[in-house]
């Protein structure tokens, strides 16, 4: 119930708890404990993750996503984001807050564009264990 109340609420930051990577045009899931390991998401899912900076509002993508259609963003985009975030907040992988969120170095950017021991040591210190 209280995941639907901050989902409606456009005006939440959100930000992800997860480690990803890009490869190509997708957007992995990577596994904290083995970094070779990974998840693809399927493409709404790994846009929202991939923009999940903690710095931006649910509004602000919206905003963003709609500017992204020349002729006229679908009616029902904000449904669908909605949706998107719902999930990806019932699975664990993003989380919302009232103010902007500092992203650790391991969140901030693609694993794949991390320094791999910077990034571990990071993760070691920080106690992250991903959901």
């Amino acid at each position: 119930m209280q995941i639907k109340e901050q989902t409606l609420n456009k005006d939440k930051y959100f930000f992800r708890a997860v480690i990803y990577a890009l490869q190509k045009n997708k957007v992995l899931l990577v596994d904290a404990k083995n970094p070779k390991s990974s998840t693809p998401l399927d493409a709404w899912l790994g846009r929202v993750v991939a923009l999940a900076d903690g710095q931006h509002t649910i509004q602000q993508l919206i905003d963003y996503l709609e500017s992204q259609y020349p002729d006229g963003a679908p009616e029902n985009l904000a449904d669908t984001v909605g949706s998107v975030i719902k999930r990806l907040i019932e699975t664990h992988v993003i989380h919302l807050s009232d103010e902007p969120v500092e992203l650790p170095y391991y969140l901030a950017m693609p694993a794949n564009e991390q320094d791999p021991e910077k990034a571990k040591t990071l993760i070691e210190k920080d106690g992250f264990i991903a959901c």
